[in-house]
């Protein structure tokens, strides 16, 4: 086995080398070497931020003006805010790919390349992968605006791409926004589950190099998250492809109900990540009741200090009215 992936995985009967001693990392226990996972997190967490911030994107303008859109039955909004719209919805999309191809290439060379992976995936090299994603994602849909591809579809309410514009550009989009960044991640996972099976067979049972829980609960949150990206994905990307290889005679056999149902399955994606987070990751379980119990207490707390405030209002006795009294008596 090569020897930049021995650190990562290596053989039970061996101690702990230079490079683990002098990135501090303690020997192993019962004969079960520690993976590190410090490093993993924080790397790591700044790709699924920046993934959330592609899935939040969609919610903060678009949506609202689909929303607007169904409720007036038609599109009144102008042209720069359709352009807007598309045009945000692009870079959720191709935002929310390039992350997650990210995060897999994150993992691939956590597990395959771990020698180099400290001096890769340092905090200010993590930082400027994720700024080099955005200007990629800028750079992949700034085309739209000058292709005229992004339009208002009656049919789901909403300025998109229009895949029946320019056949080229359609499957130029499909090979490299979608495909390609498939391929990628999945080589990157296949990788990465055939050496953790091949060390597996060398090692005796007894002896087995393990993950730590939290490593691997991250690794499989990440992989179900690009598994249901690609689920969602697929299909309306496959109805692109068919359209491009002849829009006069593709896009009157697909039904309307299929296109439909393929977008809104596509763009509801960006609703999953948050749930699986929260169903497979027992950190993110622990923010999501410490934020639903700060929310509550504060409102209790606002509620307790607004009765309470009531209630000295209506109990302090008027100053007037105590005058008025003291006067009274004096004057009796």
């Amino acid at each position: 086995m090569p020897g930049n992936r021995a650190a990562r995985l290596p053989n039970a009967s061996q101690g702990p080398g230079p490079a683990e001693t002098a990135r501090g990392r303690r020997p192993s226990v019962a004969g079960r070497p520690r993976w590190p996972g410090g490093k993993l997190r924080n790397a790591g967490n700044i790709f699924v931020v920046s993934l959330a911030v592609a899935d939040l994107v969609v919610a903060v303008y678009p949506y609202p003006l689909v929303l607007t859109s169904i409720f007036n039955n038609g599109w009144n909004l102008g042209y720069l805010h359709c352009q807007i719209s598309g045009f945000l919805m692009g870079l959720s999309v191709i935002g929310s790919i390039f992350n997650i191809t990210g995060i897999a290439i994150n993992r691939y060379c956590y597990i395959c390349h771990s020698l180099k992976y400290d001096k890769l995936y340092s905090s200010k090299n993590s930082f400027c992968y994720v700024l080099l994603i955005w200007l990629l994602t800028l750079v992949a849909v700034l085309p739209n605006l000058r292709a005229g591809t992004l339009q208002y579809d009656p049919r789901i309410y909403s300025c998109t791409f229009a895949q029946s514009v320019s056949s080229a550009y359609t499957i130029a989009v499909v090979v490299f926004h979608f495909l390609l960044p498939m391929i990628i991640v999945i080589f990157c996972y296949l990788r990465i589950w055939i050496l953790v099976l091949q060390v597996r067979q060398r090692v005796k049972p007894d002896r087995k190099p393990r993950l730590k829980p939290q490593d691997f609960r991250n690794f499989v949150t990440m992989f179900v998250v690009f598994v249901l990206f690609a689920i969602c994905w697929a299909p309306l990307n496959f109805i692109g492809l068919a359209v491009a290889s002849d829009p006069a005679s593709m896009v009157p056999r697909i039904p309307e109900w299929l296109f439909v149902a393929s977008y809104y399955m596509a763009y509801f994606n960006s609703c999953l990540n948050a749930i699986i987070y929260g169903l497979l990751n027992q950190n993110f379980r622990k923010e999501y009741r410490r934020i639903i119990v700060s929310l509550c207490t504060a409102r209790m707390f606002f509620v307790d200090s607004s009765n309470d405030m009531a209630d000295r209002v209506k109990c302090k006795p008027s100053p007037l009215t105590t005058k008025n009294n003291l006067v009274k008596v004096d004057s009796v």
